[in-house]
Formats: structure tokens, C-alpha cells, sequence
């Protein structure tokens, strides 16, 4: 299956929209999410945006051609990306959160709000449909491969007056622990230090995992999490850990989530929980490795985990980010040891 953007311009009538349905799902298509992009036409008719997938046999132009051929004008016809199915309004309220954190960051998220790139005002033909937006001492120039509406650019035009309010009230405040990671197969995540705040991203990442990713984290596949559990998952067992989440670009989803939680006498307890979807990118390790490096600054010597024996994983995971794990058999359970390096002087 692959995901496609798709825009129409639909007629505001009785029955448009089930037509439009129709047209879709005749194509051997389905549409996953709609909303409207565009203002109302003198004639009413507006521009509705479709994310849609498309199976592999199935050509993506004959799914333009079936909504031609019910009288439907399409105007667009793009690849999109998985990340795109999250919810508008969390999107936005979450970019709101991270604009309010570091008013700096404002351009990158009005791009990842219109799924957009910054284009350099230096570039000599940037391709694809280009704008430059302005508020205050703010100017933007923003490109993508569709055009952009008055709809969108009120709504970015909003979150750069937001942070222009913020710089003028206080400087600019960046978050602790707060970096950007390119993943292997080129995908960007945040890294960041989780809070209690938070609690909802840990718990909706907790939900979307697979029972065996579960398992594999709590020894359990409970899809839910108790409060308890979901207050320990952020500050340890004895309220003295740490937690570092991976967030998407636009800071709407939790993927990733690594845990340290310190027992005393130079020992620390270590856990990683990581989305399905983002296995095999190197998430689970880079966790591991922020965790580690974190345990290390606190004169932590030892990491330790449990998992089952039939789970290899954690110990290639450990091995990844560079350490040496040792393991033993206890009450069915497998026992893990990871001695960590110490802190370099200066």
C-alpha cells in the first residue's frame, strides 16, 4: 500500500461526498483521512484534501480517473508519508507547545504544520509552488509541491505571532536535552527529556505497540497501563529515575521511550519501549546510548534489565550502543549487566 495526496474540488450538494466515496473505493482505493484545505468557490464548491491508499498493483492514476469520471475535477495528485495521519488539531496545539518552549523554533514549525520546506531566499529557482509570509520581524519562505491556501497561511501566520509575543517577553528558552535525530533510512525525530506532562504520549505509545513489543518492555502485553505503572514509566520505580522520549518532528506522538531508573550504589535499572513502525531506523539504540551517557554523568557504573529468555533483542540492542552486556538465569527470568565506561575528564 502506498499513501497518496489527493485534492478535489467538490460541489456542495446533497450526496456529493458518497459520490466521491463511491468513485474512491470503485477504484479498489480507500480513504483513510478528509478534510478541507481550501476557501469556498463563488459557486460554493470547496477544496477537499484526501489522503488515500493506493494498492501496489493499482496505478494511481486510475484512481484520478475514476473521480474524474464522476464529475469530480481533481487538482492534485502527490506521494504522502505515513507521519501525515496524525490528528490536525494535536498536530498543531503540539507545535504550539514547542514554539512556546523555544520561540526560536517558529519557522521549522510552521513548515512541519503545511507540510512545507524552508526554501532559502538565496536560491536562484526553487521549484514547486513557493510563498513568502511576513509577521513582524519574522519572513518566511516556504515551499512544497501544491499550492497553499488562505486557510493554511492564517494558521502559520498565527504560530509566528505567538512566538514574535514570546521573544518580546522573555529570551528564548531551549529546552534541556532537547535535540533532533536523523534516523538511518533519513527520517528526523526529537530526543528530549520526558515529563510528567507527558503522561499521555507515554501512554498512547504504550497503546499503539504490539502486544510482542510489550512483552518484550513489561514482561506483559497488557494493552493499559495502570497509573502506577504509567507514573513509574516516567520517574522510576523509586521516583528517582529519568525518562528520554522520542517525539515526531512535530512533536505530536510519542515513538520512543528509554528509562532509567537508579537503585543506588552505582547501579541503575534500563528499559526502551519503541513503536513498531520505527524498528530497524536505530531509535532503540540512540535511546540506549542517551540513557547510558545520562546514567554515566550521574557516576552510574552498572546498567541492569530483565527480559525473558527466548528475547535476544535487548542484548544486540546493548551491544549496538557499544556495550558489553553479561546475563544469568533467575526465576525464569534473564538477568542483565552492562558495566558502562567512565566519564572522561574535561
Amino acid at each position: 500500500m502506498v499513501l497518496w495526496r489527493v485534492h478535489v474540488e467538490l460541489e456542495d450538494r446533497p450526496g456529493r461526498l458518497g459520490e466521491l466515496a463511491t468513485a474512491v473505493g470503485a477504484a479498489g482505493c480507500n480513504i483513510i483521512a478528509l478534510h478541507v484545505v481550501g476557501e469556498p468557490a463563488d459557486d460554493g464548491s470547496v477544496t477537499d484534501e484526501l489522503l488515500v491508499k493506493v494498492p501496489d498493483p493499482i496505478d494511481p492514476t486510475a484512481l484520478v480517473d475514476a473521480v474524474e469520471r464522476a464529475g469530480i475535477p481533481c487538482t492534485l495528485l502527490v506521494r504522502a508519508d505515513a507521519t501525515e495521519l496524525s490528528d490536525p488539531a494535536t498536530t498543531a496545539l503540539a507545535l504550539a507547545r514547542m514554539v512556546a518552549a523555544d520561540p526560536g523554533s517558529a519557522p521549522r514549525a510552521v513548515a512541519t504544520m503545511l507540510r512545507a520546506r524552508l526554501v532559502d531566499p538565496a536560491a536562484a529557482d526553487p521549484t514547486g509552488h513557493i510563498h513568502t509570509l511576513r509577521v513582524g520581524t519574522h519572513q518566511l519562505r516556504l515551499g512544497r509541491a501544491w499550492p497553499f491556501t488562505a486557510t493554511e497561511l492564517s494558521r502559520a501566520a498565527a504560530l509566528l505571532e505567538l512566538a514574535a509575543q514570546l521573544a518580546m517577553s522573555a529570551p528564548a528558552r531551549v529546552a534541556a536535552n532537547d535535540r533532533i535525530l536523523l534516523l538511518r533510512d533519513g527520517s528526523e525525530v526529537r530526543m528530549r527529556a520526558a515529563g510528567p506532562s507527558d503522561a499521555p504520549l507515554a501512554a498512547a505509545l504504550h497503546a499503539r505497540c504490539s502486544p510482542e513489543a510489550r512483552r518484550s518492555r513489561f514482561l506483559s502485553p497488557t494493552p493499559r497501563l495502570a497509573p502506577g505503572q504509567l507514573d513509574a514509566l516516567l520517574h522510576g520505580e523509586t521516583g528517582t529515575g529519568q525518562a528520554v522520549m522520542a517525539v515526531t518532528a512535530d512533536g505530536g506522538s510519542a515513538v520512543g521511550l528509554a528509562n532509567l531508573d537508579i537503585h543506588g550504589d552505582g547501579v541503575a535499572r534500563f528499559a526502551v519501549l519503541v513503536e513498531n513502525a520505527w524498528h530497524g531506523r536505530g531509535l532503540g539504540t540512540a535511546l540506549l546510548r542517551r540513557v547510558a551517557d545520562l546514567a554515566t554523568e550521574q557516576g552510574i557504573t552498572e546498567l541492569t534489565g530483565i527480559a525473558r529468555p527466548e528475547d535476544l533483542g535487548i542484548t544486540k540492542l546493548l551491544r549496538r550502543a557499544g556495550l558489553r552486556p553479561s546475563a544469568e538465569i533467575v526465576d525464569g527470568e534473564v538477568r542483565l549487566h552492562a558495566a558502562l565506561p567512565a566519564p572522561v575528564a574535561g
